[in-house]
């Protein structure tokens, strides 16, 4: 890899190739749908079994490369990675960080599809007759599969890409950047744009897509609670409005504010009414449930993940398992891009198990506590007016639920409030990741573009419920997935061929230790250093020995490579902070910076004159060195620098 050029700048910040291609491309399906609704329906249902028919096979074959990659990079040697510069810490706590993730992830499709899927599956299964034991076995081992590993799969590859690239190697946070190893600064061209077009459409369409399902809950619940208001399109496209305004609220309060607030409050919710489902129903029950739903999924996971149902001839994968899978990488430049933003500082192994597992773990507590509790209620507790009323209609399968349960409409306006926040925080998400898509991955100036993308998404919702409903929503999912997860496979190639890379600079790093020998340095310089390391310097001895030994040590270096031919350039941006760049034709720059960094101690605080490269800091301080001995160090970076371009070539 050569050193990144820095992306083209315009006004607002804005990459107008990839904003106004595709608002164009979104504007023209939004008025075909609107305009012409029974023939857009008829398209969309034509574009959607073609696809079934001629790309399922594509769509299972590919999520499933998606997942062994994901898995292998958690083991690999590339774990120790970080998502950044080797010092940074990560930039959110933990609990902060599973929150926002898992509500941009699915917090909407699980309020809606919890209940419904594995009644459904338990009804109506694939291989063999519902309504019986092994039905329910069935249905819940589908429905992990939908919503297990394979979809947090997608998403991670998506963010580990975008992460890596953007703060490992200062590329855009776009999934253009993924393009880089192969294609170099290219990606600041036409093939770049239409990889953030592609981002762009999918991002909106899936984001429209789930928005769809979760105003059509919110009718669903406030029709329930309050029997005067009707469920049709007038209502939901009222309630699309409404919310809308609440996401762009959100989106003007920004990440840290409206985002992170939202996901924590909501989280807590979720968290709430799972243990109010638990201890309300059949305990014991459920927890026994949970640990063999885990189990028979685990042990079925390959077959699952490879079957089309190639020798049994059923539409059940194209409306099932397919949807899923457009689903979920239709959702991923917007959920990665987003995991990606709020990740930065954590290890390649810990950021995979992390959204591999936790996210995971609790759509697993989720989908049995609420799925297997209604399963029971049909199949032992003769309650078969839940499953009629999930034959019926889907949207009212979690408020009909919680009508068996006490306290139920307590819980009701629990639930109600959380599709609400879920519906924003998706919203407010998505236009937050197709503002960074359409500005080379660094915001627009002001607010009025993430405004557009946020009131569009919804706007986009609504055409598509006109055109169709559900239908319509379905289909542009699975369509909008299917250049992405070309592109994405690509991706991979690069980050794979990157991560060689970044291994190779380790391993260089550790060839030998960050010293120079005695008879290199100046005679008597061990004195002073013996000295400065039995008492801690303060910032003023760091900044003074950093400014005046460090910066000639460069200056002096940087004149001899001058000599030889090769660009240097000494940088003193500020007091006890020196950079020197050897600039290398098409090779990697070699970067040594020396920074003095603040450390804390029980009773006080020192500094240190740290080294910092490429990749972060080094760990180690070279307060106290002679000049020479500072020089030495540096030629000894480069030598490993210049060792690293050998091997690479």
């Amino acid at each position: 890899m050569t050193q990144p050029v820095s992306p083209p700048v315009s006004k607002h910040n804005i990459n107008p190739a990839v904003f106004y291609v595709s608002s164009t491309i979104v504007i023209t399906i939004s008025l075909f749908a609107v305009i012409a609704p029974q023939t857009a329906d008829a398209t969309f249902k034509a574009i959607q079994a073609s696809i079934v028919n001629n790309a399922s096979w594509y769509y299972i074959l590919s999520v499933a490369i998606i997942l062994i990659a994901t898995l292998y990079l958690a083991v690999s040697r590339y774990g120790s990675i970080k998502l950044g510069p080797d010092h940074i810490k990560p930039d959110y706590r933990s609990s902060s960080w599973f929150a926002m993730l898992f509500s941009a992830g699915m917090g909407i499709g699980l309020m809606f599809f919890g209940i419904a899927e594995p009644l459904m599956h338990f009804l109506s299964p694939p291989v063999g007759e519902g309504n019986n034991i092994d039905a329910a076995r069935q249905a819940m081992r589908l429905t992990f599969f939908h919503w297990g590993l394979h979809a947090w799969g997608i998403y991670a590859i998506v963010a580990l890409i975008l992460a890596f690239f953007a703060f490992r190697h200062h590329l855009p946070l776009t999934l253009r950047s993924a393009l880089y190893p192969l294609i170099g600064d290219k990606i600041y061209g036409p093939i770049g744009h239409a990889v953030d077009v592609f981002a762009v459409v999918g991002t909106l369409f899936g984001v429209a897509t789930s928005l769809g399902y979760g105003v059509l809950q919110v009718n669903a619940g406030l029709n329930h609670l309050f029997p005067h208001i009707p469920i049709g399109t007038h209502t939901q496209i009222i309630l699309i409005i409404a919310i809308t305004a609440l996401a762009t609220l959100s989106v003007v309060s920004g990440l840290d504010k409206g985002i992170k607030l939202l996901s924590e409050f909501n989280l807590g919710l979720a968290v709430l009414l799972m243990l109010f489902v638990l201890f309300a129903g059949s305990t014991v029950f459920l927890l026994q449930a949970l640990v063999q739903n885990i189990g028979h999924y685990a042990s079925h996971i390959v077959s699952m993940t490879f079957n089309l149902f190639a020798y049994e001839k059923t539409d059940w994968v194209g409306g099932w398992t397919i949807l899923y899978w457009g689903w979920w990488l239709s959702w991923a430049p917007f959920v990665g891009l987003f995991i990606a933003r709020i990740s930065r500082g954590r290890s390649i192994r810990e950021f995979v198990i992390g959204v591999l597992l936790v996210p995971t773990g609790f759509t697993f507590m989720w989908m049995t506590f609420f799925g297997n509790s209604a399963i029971d209620m049909v199949l032992n507790q003769h309650i078969a007016s839940l499953g009629n009323i999930v034959s019926h209609d889907v949207s009212l399968a979690l408020f009909a639920f919680l009508e068996q349960l006490p306290f139920s409409t307590f819980f009701a306006y629990v639930a109600l409030l959380m599709v609400v926040v879920f519906f924003v925080t998706s919203a407010d998400s998505g236009a937050l990741v197709m503002d960074l898509l359409c500005t080379y991955g660094q915001g627009s100036h002001g607010l009025k573009y993430r405004i557009y993308w946020s009131v569009g998404t919804g706007l986009v919702a609504i055409a598509l419920l006109l055109a169709g409903g559900l239908s319509a929503l379905q289909t542009m999912a699975i369509a909008s997935a299917l250049p992405f997860v070309t592109v994405l496979l690509i991706a991979m190639y690069g980050l794979f061929k990157a991560l060689d890379v970044e291994f190779e600079k380790q391993l260089i790093q550790h060839i030998s230790p960050p010293t120079v020998a005695p008879m290199m340095r100046s005679q008597g310089a061990w004195r002073e250093r013996l000295h400065v390391m039995m008492h801690l310097p303060n910032q003023q001895e760091v900044h003074r020995f950093i400014d005046h030994t460090i910066k000639n040590a460069c200056e002096e270096l940087a004149t001899e490579w001058q000599q030889l031919g090769t660009p240097a350039q000494v940088q003193h941006p500020a007091s006890g902070k020196v950079l020197l760049n050897i600039q290398q034709a098409d090779d990697m720059d070699f970067t040594y910076q020396i920074i003095a960094t603040a450390h804390q101690t029980a009773e006080q605080t020192y500094y240190r004159a740290e080294i910092y490269l490429h990749q972060g800091g080094q760990d180690y301080d070279v307060m106290g060195w002679s000049k020479e001995g500072v020089i030495n160090d540096i030629i000894d970076q480069f030598h490993k620098h210049q060792h690293l371009l050998h091997r690479l070539r």
